[in-house]
């Protein structure tokens, strides 16, 4: 069945980094493209960075030159990593790695989230 399970969040203070991972499994990942996502309190869920297929990558402009997404195949798993660096508040969100089959911010497939704190 399909699984994407994400790991790393937790608390940093602001200049700090984090490394968010997802580990997807159960459907066919080399066809899609891998997004992260993130949903501030009383916001709305945004798009953060996405790679392609082909690891052509995308980014919002609030985290370009501060995020880095990357991907990695290992046996049955694709590993998705968001490297989050100079964090500052306004990054505080739960974040979530995503897949989309025709569209990299229309996802049909999503994680249950990690939070991330930036103070």
């Amino acid at each position: 069945h399909v699984q994407l399970v994400e790991s790393g969040g937790g608390s940093v203070q602001a200049g700090g980094s984090l490394r968010l991972s997802c580990a997807l499994s159960g459907f066919s990942y080399w066809a899609y493209c891998m997004s992260w996502f993130r949903q501030a309190p009383g916001k709305e869920r945004e798009g953060v960075a996405a790679i392609g297929s082909d690891g052509a990558t995308t980014y919002a402009d609030s985290v370009k030159g501060r995020f880095v997404i990357t991907k990695d195949n290992a046996e049955n798993t694709l590993y998705l990593y968001l490297q989050m660096n100079d964090l500052e508040p306004e990054d505080t969100a739960m974040y979530y790695c995503a897949a989309g089959r025709r569209d990299c911010y229309t996802p049909n497939y999503w994680g249950q989230g990690t939070q991330v704190t930036v103070s």
